[in-house]
């Protein structure tokens, strides 16, 4: 099951943007085991081990790396496994004797995960952060938000997830391919403020270009253009709206019965403040399940803006089970998908196994391990 099925991996377990490394590879069907130290199997929260969803799919064992039997343990899972990942602070592995040249040593062809929030150098790497500090120094933050208002934080999708743990996982898939082919494995260094930069990519193209001002709610991308961007219903609702080429703009001011505006006027600026209060005061005169009727599935870029609960009860996705319920608890299904080798969650998250043995040898491990476990 999955396109990764075969793959061994190591995690050295940590909180959030390693978690969900771990979740993704596993889902895709790596064997990992997560190895947490003792007492921190879940995150630093009060939370009930069942409802830490980036656990799953991987069983959790504790082990004790400030003690040479747990060093010894890690150095001869590396010897078995093709990759293993690990979230602290620069120089933390160097110090329990886990860093790549110890790991290396062990098995040259191994890929060695490194997830941090500023990277393995540099002025601030060995600086303490979170998610809003990292985005905050690549330019992201300060990019999001209303005119005239205090940026707006973004959830962690953009450091934590998507520049953190999405990039660790694409590099250490490439470097995997890459082992592969050389038979020779390196250190993949991902740093949520390298990550969140990177998807800032097009952006930075348009400031080059003069086409971005460095204005939060001034540019068609950031709710500075009234027709990307999301409108109060009169049920106290949202709805978003997205038509940005102009076949789809002209149809949805022929939907809506808006005929006073020229849809060759959709990207001259002067307009903008205008076109905003007449989408303003006519998306205020029907609910946004009226809206829905209008506009759902036509040529108009439309969606309702759903809460999360509501998300999950929407047709389309249910149809397409972009969610899932598993022992109890929904959740997003493993995403992306593969018409042969389908990613499955193979176990919900839950507490540390006790059996340490059972785990290895279901992960994998050598004989020669197991036989020193006793």
């Amino acid at each position: 099951m999955g396109p990764l099925q075969g793959f061994k991996i190591v995690e050295i377990a940590g909180v959030g943007p390693g978690q969900f490394a771990g979740m993704l590879l596993a889902d895709m069907g790596a064997s990992l085991v997560r190895l947490a130290r003792p007492g921190h199997a879940g995150v630093e929260l009060d939370l009930d081990a069942r409802f830490d969803l980036m656990n799953r799919s991987r069983p959790t064992i504790e082990v004790d790396l400030k003690t040479p039997e747990g060093v010894a343990l890690v150095l001869d899972l590396c010897a078995d496994a093709d990759a293993i990942f690990e979230g602290f602070r620069p120089g933390v592995m160097e110090r329990l004797g886990l860093g790549p040249d110890a790991c290396f040593a062990r098995n040259p062809k191994l890929v060695y995960g490194r997830m941090t929030g500023w990277g393995q150098n540099g002025p601030l790497a060995d600086t303490v952060g979170h998610d809003p500090n990292y985005i905050a120094l690549a330019g992201v933050y300060a990019s999001i938000g209303e005119k005239d208002r205090p940026p707006a934080y973004p959830l962690n999708l953009v450091g934590d997830m998507g520049g953190g743990g999405t990039y660790l996982v694409m590099g250490m898939l490439a470097a995997l391919l890459e082992a592969g082919r050389s038979g020779q494995g390196q250190v993949v260094d991902a740093a949520m403020i390298d990550g969140a930069a990177s998807l800032l990519t097009s952006v930075h193209g348009l400031l080059a270009a003069d086409m971005w001002k460095e204005e939060r709610g001034s540019n068609i991308l950031d709710g500075g253009a009234p027709f990307v961007r999301s409108y109060r219903t009169l049920d106290d609702r949202y709805i978003a709206i997205a038509p940005l080429e102009n076949r789809f703009f002209k149809a949805l001011l022929e939907r809506l019965g808006i005929d006073d505006f020229d849809p060759a006027d959709q990207y001259r600026q002067s307009r903008w403040g205008e076109l905003e209060r007449h989408f303003e005061r006519l998306f205020k005169t029907r609910s946004r399940d009226e809206w829905c009727e209008i506009l759902e599935g036509t040529q108009t870029c439309f969606a309702p803006v759903l809460e999360l609960r509501e998300a999950m009860q929407h047709p389309h996705n249910q149809a397409r089970e972009t969610f899932v319920t598993v022992e109890g608890i929904p959740q997003a299904a493993p995403a992306p998908r593969f018409s042969r080798t389908r990613s499955v969650i193979s176990s919900a998250a839950g507490p540390a196994e006790a059996d340490l043995r059972t785990v290895l040898e279901q992960w994998g491990a050598s004989g020669e391990v197991l036989k020193k476990l006793g």
